[in-house]
């Protein structure tokens, strides 16, 4: 084994403990994903340099991982951070072991996803925006007065609104909403959302 190679593996492994632990953990905080996340990193590290030097081919390989990949997301409940973490992890283990590249460029590339998920994921980045998907006990039809009730029932600025149910039967309305949190004016008299018994929350 050479030294490029032992250099990309210990690279990439430090990339992955830097995604993992420095950035995943400490902002999400979910365990099972720590564990998926480190274990795929290595395993696709591994494998790939295996078959970079045999008969059998990278090919081969990528795509029994593209099939992994696609049995994995579906398996699991994946928010769209949580699948771009994954797919970094992805790309690290096979930089580290497939020697496509030079070394330098490989590490470029390796630094390159790290700092990527650590800016595009970071708290500050369009802080106050969310999402949600909600239910509401009415079943209201009129797009204008929807906003403006999701408006006053979230304290927030809409931003876009899409009804995924309308149900006339047991008047209620399920929408995946788009908000920006403002700022409570103080002695504003609003009632708290926790107390206001008109929306459940069914996903984020």
């Amino acid at each position: 084994m050479s030294a490029e190679v032992l250099i990309l593996i210990v690279a990439d492994l430090v990339a992955a403990i830097i995604l993992t632990f420095g950035l995943y953990w400490r902002r999400h905080y979910r365990r099972d994903l720590v564990v998926a996340f480190f274990g795929i990193n290595v395993g696709v590290l591994a494998v790939s340099a295996a078959l970079a030097d045999s008969q059998v081919g990278a090919g081969v390989g990528l795509g029994l991982f593209g099939v992994l990949s696609i049995i994995r997301l579906r398996s699991d409940e994946l928010a769209q951070h949580e699948i771009a973490y994954y797919f970094a992890m992805l790309a690290l283990g096979l930089l580290g072991g497939l020697e496509a590249a030079p070394a330098p460029l490989s590490l470029l590339f390796m630094a390159l996803v790290v700092a990527a998920i650590a800016v595009v994921d970071h708290p500050a980045l369009l802080r106050g925006h969310q999402r949600q998907q909600i239910v509401i006990d009415r079943a209201i039809q009129d797009p204008q007065e929807l906003r403006g009730y999701l408006a006053e029932l979230l304290g927030a600025r809409i931003t876009a609104v899409s009804v995924t149910r309308l149900d006339l039967v047991n008047d209620a309305t399920t929408v995946d909403v788009r908000f920006r949190r403002v700022a409570e004016k103080q002695g504003s008299g609003r009632q708290p959302i926790d107390e206001m018994p008109a929306i459940t929350e069914v996903g984020r």
